[in-house]
Parts: C-alpha cells; structure tokens; sequence
C-alpha cells in the first residue's frame, strides 16, 4: 500500500512537471506592456491574423484624411478593439495573443516621426502593466512610408496561440 502512495505521488510530480513543461512561456519586460519572449510549445493551436486597420472615426472628415481615422492613439484603441473582436470569432482572446506586429506611418503633426507615446497610449489603456497577471505578446514596432489606407497610421498584424487541449 505503501509503495502503492509513493508511486501516484510521483506520477502526480511527473505529470504536472510535464504539463508545465508544454506551458506557453512568455518572460515579462518590467515597465511596458509587452514580453521580450515567448515560447509556444510544439501542439498548440495558432491563429494568424492579417493586417488590421482603425475603423473610420469621423465619416464627416475629408475621404484619406488623418482626421478620418483619428490620431495614432485613436487609430490603435480601434485596431485593438478589432482584433480582439477578431480573436473571440475565432474562439481566442486578446490573453492567447504572443506575437504582435505594429506598422506606423509617420505622422505628419509630428514632422513625419511616427507617434509612438500614442501608440503607448493605446496599449497601456488596453493591456495596462499588471505584467505578472496577464498575458502581453512579444511585440515589433516599425515606422513604414505608408499603409494602403489613405489616412491610415495604424496597422497590426498577431498571431495567437492556445494549448490544442483548449
């Protein structure tokens, strides 16, 4: 009987060690909403999502006008709504996101540098830094000449990951 314990005991070891070991893994930059790594393990689910855009914020606003979409602050709280909208269509949620591409084109208020303290802005208001209690994704930032969408400053591209025993 014993010997009986002692073996569940060590299997319970074993399989929790296990499941730990196939843990998405994300290691916490200290003051921005964001991890400087993630490891996803090799089974789980990922979701790519294409290239998203800020919803038009003024209709009444000249048609490829900055003013239309909103500043980069403005465009990047709609791009993450619509991501996260995106994400729970598809079964995920904004938690299982680990890599995030953002494309900002310079804007011209700010003498063509890209608005970055807007971007921050955004993300701060939508992940916050309660780093250790949620899930941030890894994350690049690059300025680009221009985006597709006259207007448009804002572009976000994410993967998503999820264990495949979801």
């Amino acid at each position: 009987m014993k010997t009986l314990a002692v073996f569940t005991g060590l299997l319970c070891v074993l399989t929790t060690a296990s499941s730990l070991a196939h843990d998405i893994i994300r290691h916490a930059s200290p003051s921005t909403p964001v991890t400087s790594s993630v490891s996803v393990p090799a089974g789980s689910d990922l979701l790519f999502v294409s290239g998203m855009f800020a919803d038009v914020a003024d209709p009444s606003a000249p048609a490829g006008s900055i003013e239309r979409f909103g500043d980069t602050e403005a465009q990047m709280k709609s791009v993450l709504d619509k991501l996260a909208k995106e994400l729970e269509a598809a079964g995920y949620s904004m938690a299982d996101v680990v890599k995030m591409n953002v494309f900002l084109v310079g804007d011209p208020r700010k003498g063509g540098a890209m608005d970055f303290d807007g971007l921050m802005k955004a993300s701060l208001q939508f992940h916050g830094l309660a780093i250790r209690s949620q899930n941030h994704p890894a994350r690049t930032t690059v300025q680009v000449a221009g985006l597709p969408i006259p207007g448009a400053l804002v572009a976000i591209e994410a993967v998503a990951a999820r264990h495949a025993a979801h």
